[in-house]
């Protein structure tokens, strides 16, 4: 073999071994402990999308409202009946952005967790009830959902009377006929410093068992994750009352925080239930990135979805944590709408059919669907 064909044999397989180098790279492997990856299914995603000819009385105004016009998204989900249920946040257009407008809560069951069957009128929305103060104009925002053991439906959510966001806790064995117990510290020993604060977005701890996914206790309590701007625990005893997690001072104390060069560099929102596993308990939650101190392999502003690992024994001990996103917007549905700088905002997560089906909402407009088969343990979404 000459010179000349030896030199540009050694090239091609010099670039041929960084391409490889690059797209490994790119592969977003994940731990033992994690869930993943999500697959988003072709061709059905967004799965609820929202819709004009859907009217409702509003109790507040006295006027038909096209309730679910502008905006759905942010679901929960849960079982009944053996089908999936989704509890999403539908916004109507009486207002000119996000936060200013009226959001109440729809419900749609699927036989399968993609094809969804809704429901005309909302199930939970702001009425002449014990909660109004708390709720109106605002509305009821990003409910997380879950079922006990004996069938009773826990649902947290953000009341909004846009001055302060708190978080209310209500109850149903349906799911369309809920009870309203307000917000959920109200009754803690420790309410002064938190329940007339900002403070919203909690994921309750559940497990599988029997093939059901259900609520669960750690250390004889029911046990929280809740907060944005960092994740801080609360624990009950009777899934209403919550006496938030202080430390010796009397302060909330947080068990992960914003992190300056990561993709959740902004704010750490807690996600849907947590889940109880092998490896310990498992929080998945969604980060934003800083526009100035953010990962800048990520849109800035952007929110990704998270995991951290947390101590069985000692649920505010932190024993695994990613380090970038395992989903992040990547399809057009996921970066247009509302949000323009492109959302994937996780509150859904549910044990179906021996697979997990995660329920998110996509630039705060529609919602869509990803699914993980714990027989395949597939990368996450690919690095850019």
């Amino acid at each position: 073999m000459n010179t000349y064909l030896l030199k540009k044999l050694l090239l091609f397989f010099v670039v041929a071994l960084a391409v490889a180098a690059q797209a490994q790279e790119k592969v977003n492997a994940l731990p033992d402990w994690a869930f993943g990856g999500f697959v988003r299914p072709e061709g059905v995603n967004p799965v609820i999308s929202p819709l004009d000819h859907t009217l409702f009385m509003d109790p507040m105004s006295g006027k038909q409202i096209a309730w679910e016009s502008n905006d759905t998204f942010n679901p929960a989900a849960t079982i009944k009946d053996g089908r999936i249920v989704v509890l999403y946040r539908a916004e109507d257009k009486t207002g000119v952005k996000i936060g200013h407008r009226t959001s109440r809560i729809g419900y749609a069951e699927s036989k399968d967790g993609i094809a969804f069957k809704r429901m005309n009128e909302p199930v939970f929305y702001p009425g002449e009830d014990s909660q109004k103060d708390f709720e109106w104009p605002g509305g009821t925002e990003d409910p997380r959902v879950a079922v006990t053991a004996d069938g009773l439906y826990v649902m947290f959510y953000t009341q909004w009377n846009r001055k302060t966001a708190r978080l209310g806790v209500a109850t149903s064995r349906d799911l369309k006929q809920w009870t309203k117990h307000g917000p959920i510290f109200a009754k803690a020993k420790n309410s002064d410093i938190i329940v007339d604060k900002f403070h919203k977005s909690a994921s309750i701890v559940t497990e599988v068992k029997n093939g059901k996914q259900q609520i669960a206790k750690i250390n004889g309590k029911y046990w929280m994750y809740w907060g944005e701007y960092g994740v801080y625990g609360a624990t009950s005893d009777n899934l209403i009352d919550w006496e938030p997690v202080v430390d010796e001072h009397r302060a909330l104390k947080a068990f992960i925080s914003p992190r300056k060069g990561f993709f959740d560099s902004d704010l750490t929102e807690c996600g849907p239930p947590a889940v109880l596993t092998e490896h310990g308990i498992l929080l998945l939650y969604n980060g934003k990135n800083n526009a100035s101190h953010g990962d800048k392999r990520f849109n800035r502003g952007t929110y990704s979805a998270g995991q951290v690992l947390f101590d069985a024994h000692d649920p505010t001990k932190v024993i695994g944590r990613l380090d970038v996103p395992f989903l992040r917007p990547m399809e057009d549905f996921e970066k247009s709408g509302q949000y323009v700088d492109g959302t994937v905002f996780i509150e859904g997560l549910v044990y179906f059919q021996n697979k997990w089906f995660l329920y998110y909402g996509c630039a705060d407009s529609k919602v869509a669907v990803a699914i993980y088969d714990p027989a395949t343990h597939a990368p996450a979404d690919a690095l850019p």
